[in-house]
C-alpha cells in the first residue's frame, strides 16, 4: 500500500501577532519535504525531497504564494478557529 499525505499547520503565538505556517509532505510514513514560513524555503529530507525542494525554491511565483500563505491562509482562518482553540482553555 502506497500512501501520500500532506498536512498544513498554523501555529499562533500571542494571537495573530506571530504566526508560523508549516506544510509537511509525507510518502509511505516518511516525511520527504517541508515548508516552514520562519525559514521561508522548502527543505528536503530524502533525495526525492531535496530535488523537489530545489525545484520549488527556484520558482519565484510559487515561493511568493507560499510565503504569503501566512496571511491568506492562517490569519484569515484565525477568527473561525479561535472559539475551538483559544477560548476553550
Amino acid at each position: 500500500v502506497l500512501q501520500f499525505m500532506g498536512s498544513t499547520e498554523c501555529h499562533f503565538i500571542n494571537g495573530t501577532e506571530k504566526v508560523r505556517l508549516v506544510q509537511r509532505y509525507i510518502y509511505n510514513r516518511q516525511q520527504f519535504l517541508m515548508f516552514d514560513s520562519d525559514v521561508g524555503l522548502h527543505v528536503g529530507f530524502t533525495p526525492y525531497g531535496e530535488r523537489s525542494a530545489k525545484r520549488a525554491n527556484s520558482d519565484p511565483v510559487f515561493m511568493e504564494s507560499r510565503r504569503t500563505a501566512v496571511d491568506w491562509y492562517c490569519r484569515s482562518n484565525y477568527e473561525a478557529f479561535r472559539p475551538f482553540s483559544v477560548e476553550r482553555r
